[in-house]
């Protein structure tokens, strides 16, 4: 990456960045951050991943995302040197992105990081003072480590000299990692507490704001998206309160707890991936009293994630559950997962569809919400139908 940079000029060396690492709620830091600044009147650009029906929502130039013709155009001109390098499609299209941000003129983004943080193609980047950690959990294990220290040790691999991280509350064996790491790199590392709530607002101090991103765990995700921006403020870069209110309050991040119609039935959308993230989703419903007896899901799960586990921290006994393929991707069957977790068989289902599971589960569900979750792949390619009607 560095060498491909090299020969482009470094557009990367023309704009600051912020840098969010973890491994459930990057996405949703970021977006906070990036709309603050934007409703502070900063030309700031945003780059998540992954995403769920067009590459260009990887890549917003300010509010918008990049335009189709613009990233084709950067990634077809970008090909012979990312062949020269050696570079993944991943690090292909971070490389474009880094160009698109210079091309827009842009003083700051917003970067999160795709896999780990160590060795991740957006810790490229030369600027990255103020820096994020989201909750840091079991998932990718396979590269990164079987042990919540191997993973966060991969992850505060983005610490850099002198820099000022934000983090809310870890794992003990997490913590234990950033404090030294952040030791070890001369960086500052601040610890800060989920936000309170009067149950409709988020509060903060003076600050109280109606979270455009629901569920409790955005009162943890939004605090250390405010750490992010305080620690800017400390940088020199003017953010007003205003700004913070109006930007937290307008953020959207889809897929994560979102209320949708299908055919006038209503479905909660939650791309819950990994097992720290089904666990927080079981604990959404139970805390929000949205845990009725006998909830339907439709549930999608790749082949490389722990189903079993996943499945037993989301289903309650009396719930039902179609499981269905993800489109495109390798996935878990209805009877490899009965082989490993027998005990489930009673609320599993297999459907060859998404629409057919759709059917199934919203006229058993009766009105109530059909949860679908399991893969951000799944919940792309129900969007990318054209099917549902956004409730926001």
């Amino acid at each position: 990456m560095r060498s491909a940079l090299a020969e482009l000029g470094h557009p990367e060396r023309r704009y600051a960045a912020v840098q969010v690492a973890g491994t459930n709620g990057k996405g949703s830091i970021c977006t906070l951050v990036h709309a603050a600044l934007l409703a502070s009147g900063r030309r700031a650009g945003l780059y998540t991943s992954p995403h769920l029906v067009s590459w260009c929502e990887r890549i917003r130039l300010g509010d918008q995302p990049i335009a189709e013709p613009q990233l084709r155009q950067l990634l077809g001109d970008l090909q012979p040197l990312a062949r020269r390098h050696d570079l993944t499609p991943f690090e292909l299209v971070t490389l474009a992105a880094f160009q698109a941000f210079a091309d827009a003129h842009l003083e700051i983004v917003v970067l999160e990081v795709g896999l780990g943080g160590r060795l991740d193609a957006t810790t490229v980047h030369p600027d990255r003072q103020v820096l994020g950690f989201a909750s840091i959990g079991m998932d990718h294990a396979e590269v990164l480590g079987a042990t919540i220290a191997a993973i966060a040790t991969e992850k505060a691999g983005i610490f850099s000299p002198g820099s000022l991280a934000v983090s809310g509350p870890q794992q003990p064996e997490a913590a234990a990692v950033l404090r030294q790491r952040a030791i070890e790199s001369g960086s500052s590392l601040l610890w800060v507490d989920p936000l309170a709530s009067d149950g409709e607002h988020l509060l903060a101090g003076s600050l109280r704001w109606r979270s455009g991103l629901p569920g409790l765990v955005q009162r943890h995700n939004a605090a250390v998206a405010l750490g992010l921006v305080r620690a800017l403020r400390q940088r020199g870069w003017t953010i007003p309160d205003q700004a913070i209110v109006e930007g937290f309050e307008g953020a959207r991040w889809p897929a994560r707890l979102q209320p949708v119609l299908w055919r006038g039935h209503p479905l909660l959308l939650d791309g819950a991936h990994n097992l720290p993230a089904a666990e927080a989703l079981r604990q959404e419903l139970d805390q929000t009293g949205a845990s009725a007896d006998g909830r339907c899901w439709l549930l999608g799960v790749l082949a490389n994630k722990p189903a079993p586990a996943m499945l037993r921290a989301l289903l309650a006994p009396s719930d039902r559950a179609w499981l269905v393929p993800v489109p495109e991707h390798a996935c878990w069957s209805l009877e490899a997962l009965l082989a490993e977790a027998p005990e489930l068989a009673g609320r599993l289902l297999a459907s060859p569809t998404l629409a057919e599971a759709l059917s199934a589960a919203t006229a058993r569900a009766g009105g109530q919400a059909v949860v679908v979750a399991g893969s951000l792949y799944l919940i792309g390619g129900l969007i990318a139908s054209g099917a549902i009607e956004d409730s926001w």
